[in-house]
């Protein structure tokens, strides 16, 4: 199987100059991108799903013990960036272990993960932007906020069908142009957006915690209703599976290695810091949802957190919290772009994709052409494309490429045991195998469909690799190269 030595990586990881991506990202920088894509609008929603259903008010605990799964993981690629600080996250990470076909499996898989979901976000994101300016008497028309292949019934009692969803378009290219921009200025925005975000979060907090109502807690854990996963301890499991989801976004803090100052250092923190932020946060957002109303109160409905607040004299939070779902997609989008073109630019590199996916803008030192591209191709396919069809984007991939990662951990630490380590996964092979175990299960408990779509992208993928990817691979040609005799002077 042929892969990639770390020190090429770590060559590739050394280069400078205008050809390569311009590192001006730091710890804080990486936290915040970190927190950009993990704290989006299924905050809002999926802890009253998995309280309601599952959890009760130990929806706090679900979300520890969906940390904690996640933790596995996100200790594997603390070592893999430190130890291999460039662009691609998980598709790099196996190039170097797994070897070349596995590798484009990853990462074809990611830019499924990042694309679609990005899409998937977008015209989320617009349909909540018209239920915020319709609190105004603000009306879009039906035909601009909705695919062609959508219709809705107005309130005289018409079908209007829709045209095209002009918001989710012009949302995907207004993120598109701050990231060709440069990353230095995508950070600062993501870093507003991050703290607008945080600030809605705590000013929950801070003004629902004097209004708990303690009885809410008893039964703190309600007792198991005779089926698994319903209530009782098997029921904080399944809610944790249920809150992984809402974790799921530091994997692409790996993707911008290749763009942070002193990458050993600062991607271990941009990490796990990201991780163990949203941890507290979102325990904390647990409790005080579940102490304001009874979780009952939460059952079939796609605005927990409105019921939360009617507990309250704070009427206007709620619209505040419309206005932090709606930059909640923004940031996740910005990342969702960000991650996906690093991918692209990284197999483009290598020779695996075209190579306008790496090219590289003399001023802004960013993969302009890759940004470009994608931006359209993404902002039409959110604009044309309803919802239902899109889905929502499930972390199969994720998972999958999080698999990969603490498989090519067990491998290096066997294969290449005395490597320069900046920072070193603890408890191996323990912590590794038990990150494999914990994606496996959440892989099996997805849906059919799920595995399906995948499983047709993927057969996609192996086209474009075996008929493109194969035949232009520059580690492949270069090892053929050496591998070819050096030619023979010619005596006359």
């Amino acid at each position: 199987m042929l892969k990639k030595s770390l020190e090429l990586l770590r060559q590739e990881a050394a280069e400078t100059g205008s050809h390569t991506l311009k590192r001006s990202l730091g710890g804080l920088n990486l936290i915040a991108i970190g927190i950009g894509v993990i704290i989006g609008a299924g905050l809002f929603s999926l802890t009253g799903i998995a309280a309601a259903n599952h959890s009760g008010p130990a929806v706090t605990l679900s979300f520890v013990v969906a940390a904690i799964g996640c933790a596995f993981s996100a200790l594997c690629y603390a070592e893999f960036a430190s130890m291999v600080p460039v662009a691609g996250s998980a598709y790099t990470y196996a190039y170097a272990t797994l070897g070349e076909l596995f590798a484009w499996i990853i990462g074809w898989d990611l830019v499924l993960e990042y694309s679609v979901g990005a899409a998937t976000v977008a015209i989320s994101w617009s349909q909540y932007l018209v239920r915020f300016l319709a609190k105004y008497d603000l009306h879009m028309p039906a035909q601009l906020v909705l695919s062609p292949f959508e219709k809705v019934t107005l309130a005289d009692g018409s079908v209007v069908s829709g045209f095209i969803n002009l918001p989710a378009i012009l949302i995907v290219l207004f993120i598109t142009a701050i990231i060709i921009r440069g990353t230095q200025g995508s950070a600062v925005y993501n870093g507003i957006v991050v703290a607008l975000k945080l600030s809605v979060v705590a000013v929950f907090i801070v003004l629902g915690w004097q209004y708990i109502n303690p009885a809410n807690y008893h039964p703190y854990i309600p007792a198991n209703t005779g089926h698994f996963g319903e209530f009782g301890w098997s029921g904080i499991l399944r809610g944790a599976g249920v809150v992984f989801f809402v974790f799921i976004g530091f994997d692409i803090v790996a993707t911008m290695a290749q763009e942070t100052k002193n990458p050993q250092r600062n991607m271990p923190i941009g990490i796990i810091g990201s991780l163990v932020i949203c941890t507290i946060l979102f325990v904390l957002f647990g409790h005080v949802m579940t102490g304001l109303a009874n979780y009952t109160e939460f059952k079939n409905s796609a605005a927990p957190v409105a019921i939360a607040i009617e507990k309250t004299p704070y009427a206007w939070l709620s619209q505040a919290i419309i206005i932090a779902i709606l930059i909640g997609y923004t940031s996740v989008i910005l990342v969702d772009l960000l991650g996906q073109s690093r991918v692209f630019f990284t197999m483009s590199r290598d020779g695996l994709l075209p190579g306008v996916f790496s090219q590289i803008h003399p001023r802004f030192q960013t993969p302009h052409k890759s940004n470009l591209l994608l931006g359209v191709f993404i902002s039409l396919f959110a604009g044309l494309v309803p919802i239902s069809v899109v889905g929502e984007m499930t972390s199969i991939g994720t998972l999958l490429a999080f698999v990969m990662v603490c498989i090519g951990i067990l491998i290096l630490r066997k294969r290449e045991p005395n490597t320069p380590r900046p920072f070193r996964t603890p408890w191996v092979p323990l912590v590794p195998i038990l990150g494999i175990l914990t994606c496996l299960v959440m892989m099996l408990s997805l849906p059919a469909d799920t595995w399906i779509r995948l499983f047709v992208w993927l057969a996609i993928g192996l086209a474009i690799y075996f008929g493109y990817g194969k035949k232009n691979s520059k580690l492949r040609q270069g090892i053929q190269a050496e591998a070819q005799p050096a030619p023979q002077e010619v005596i006359s």
